[in-house]
């Protein structure tokens, strides 16, 4: 399959050979001395000089260090819906996304301890232009989206990744996890990009595309954190375009905003995963013809399902009561809770740049915001 050399992770004969060239770095010694702080280096180097494959990595060494991630960065992991999902089935989870790293490997920690099987994920080439961390990357089981190519390689890029995309699904039995939109949701308003739906669809095979839709397994995916260890980093961006200015990004910027994702504080987590989309593509089908309104409904379907079952947490409803001048859900946080809160606020932002405060509140209230849509919001 070399067609997809240039965006595949690593196939389980390159495993050691990399491992190999990484055992040494000094980013792979802090990794392991993070993860088992009471090893010595001799040991876990031994250990990974003797891993042949991406399984063998992941639970070895990279669910080890999520799982101290957890201990060390949040007050822990709460999921829902997992039961619901088939082992030995492949799944397409299409999720919000908030974190670059920890989004999808926390998904494949969850998809681990339930017996199910784990995600081939998608990331941004520009998040691994450091030669560490694309190994890394391809050690993990992600492969590459390709960002800023000219239209017509753009087009190229979309097919080989829709196509590759599927064959792991299809003919790999490798679950997949994609974002629902290109980058992570800064505002709080988790959207789903009919973009992307289209670029999955090109691997249609089927006379319907809702036929594809429906073989593939979709599969939303809901993650919320308490406290976004990167809000602050999102802020010059959004200041950025509520003023109409193009934003450029600084030269280590990527790489700054993936460690403070892992190493920032997230207090609680949570991840649901809905059901399978099988009866809202039957019915999208049914009310549809026309292929654009067909994928505007299923991009609907998606966000209904994410807005629906992402968890609420204090944090957001301190904001929305901040942003709005009200009391309206002071019964769902502590006057404590909020007394942080505004600290944080006033620690990572500029409190008297009105502007900016209300871009940073409005990050968190966003998701009441997007709840109210589909319900009453009960108050204890």
């Amino acid at each position: 399959m070399s067609k997809f050399d240039k965006i595949r992770p690593y196939y389980d004969t390159e495993v050691n050979h990399a491992l190999k060239e990484l055992v040494n770095h000094p980013m792979m010694k802090a990794m392991m001395n993070f993860a088992y702080p009471n090893l010595d280096d001799a040991i876990w180097k031994e250990q990974l000089l003797r891993t042949y494959s991406i399984r063998d990595f992941q639970i070895n060494f990279a669910y080890q260090a999520i799982k101290k991630i957890l201990e060390k960065t949040s007050d822990g992991l709460t999921t829902s819906g997992f039961e619901k999902l088939e082992p030995n089935t492949a799944y397409y989870f299409i999720s919000n996304h908030r974190d670059i790293i920890l989004d999808t490997s926390l998904l494949n920690v969850c998809l681990f301890d339930h017996d199910l099987i784990m995600t081939a994920s998608a990331i941004g080439d520009n998040l691994v232009k450091k030669d560490f961390l694309l190994k890394l990357s391809k050690l993990n089981r992600n492969f590459l989206v390709q960002r800023g190519l000219p239209p017509r390689e753009l087009l190229q890029s979309s097919k080989l990744l829709s196509e590759y995309m599927y064959h792991l699904v299809s003919r790999e039995n490798r679950s997949v996890w994609i974002a629902q939109r290109e980058g992570r949701t800064k505002d709080g308003n988790d959207a789903t990009h009919q973009g992307v739906l289209k670029m999955i669809a090109m691997a249609n095979d089927e006379k319907d595309v809702m036929d594809f839709f429906k073989k593939i397994k979709l599969v939303p995916v809901s993650i919320s954190y308490e406290y976004d260890p990167t809000d602050a980093l999102k802020m010059p961006q959004l200041m950025a375009e509520a003023n109409d200015e193009i934003y450029i990004k600084e030269k280590n910027e990527d790489f700054i905003t993936l460690l403070s994702g892992i190493i920032g504080q997230k207090k609680r987590i949570h991840i649901h995963v809905g059901d399978v989309l099988e009866q809202e593509i039957d019915q999208i089908k049914a009310e549809n013809d026309n292929n654009n309104k067909q994928i505007q409904a299923l991009a609907q379907a998606i966000d209904d399902s994410i807005l629906q079952s992402y968890k609420l947490w204090p944090t957001n409803f301190i904001a929305y009561d901040l942003l709005h001048n009200t009391t309206t859900y002071s019964s769902m946080y502590t006057e404590k809770e909020k007394q942080l809160f505004e600290r944080r606020l006033e620690l990572r932002i500029n409190a008297d740049d009105t502007k900016q405060k209300e871009s940073f509140l409005a990050m968190y209230a966003n998701p009441v915001i997007n709840k109210l849509k589909y319900q009453e919001i009960e108050t204890n």
